[in-house]
């Protein structure tokens, strides 16, 4: 494993961290946004997220995505409003490290087969969680851009920071 269990729950702990803070700069008058009508609007997206890692999360552990968790936790979360949705975001910061405390080394190094292909548990939780968290909120970052953030830049992408003052 290329990081440590500590260092992988603490990166998925700083993606929820930033996740938080590109949610605390949405306009809820653009809740409904959604780039063209097939895609998700931003509530859709937020609550996607509510489940997308967590339950990959699970299926690395058990070594099989289970469609049904996922349709129940997805209907679940249909049902939130926008502060639900947040607070849904901000308990995965314990749910990964709880997820995770049991996981041993050996255990990121056994390999899985899930979605088709093999790969270690380890570069499944990296390559699919951790970078599919990253990817989601950068789609956050865009829809907030087109929604007219534009004072928003790569600091609040990537460190979660507003930018300093340019006074």
């Amino acid at each position: 494993m290329v990081l440590t269990k500590s260092e992988l729950i603490a990166s998925l702990q700083n993606e929820v961290r930033i996740l938080l803070h590109l949610a605390g700069k949405i306009d809820r008058a653009t809740l409904d946004y959604r780039p063209t009508p097939k895609q998700r609007s931003t509530t859709e997206l937020l609550r996607y997220l509510t489940v997308m890692g967590p339950a990959l999360v699970r299926a690395a552990k058990s070594g099989a995505f289970d469609p049904a968790a996922w349709t129940a936790a997805e209907n679940a979360a249909s049902v939130g409003d926008f502060d639900q949705t947040l607070v849904a975001l901000a308990a995965q910061s314990a749910v990964y490290a709880e997820l995770l405390a049991d996981v041993s080394d050996a255990d990121f190094r056994a390999e899985v087969e899930i979605f088709g292909g093999k790969c270690s548990r380890g570069a499944f939780l990296v390559n699919t969680v951790l970078c599919g968290c990253a990817a989601y909120r950068t789609q956050i970052f865009l829809y907030l851009k087109s929604c007219g953030r534009q004072d928003l830049n790569t600091m609040n992408l990537w460190a979660g920071v507003d930018p300093p003052r340019k006074d």
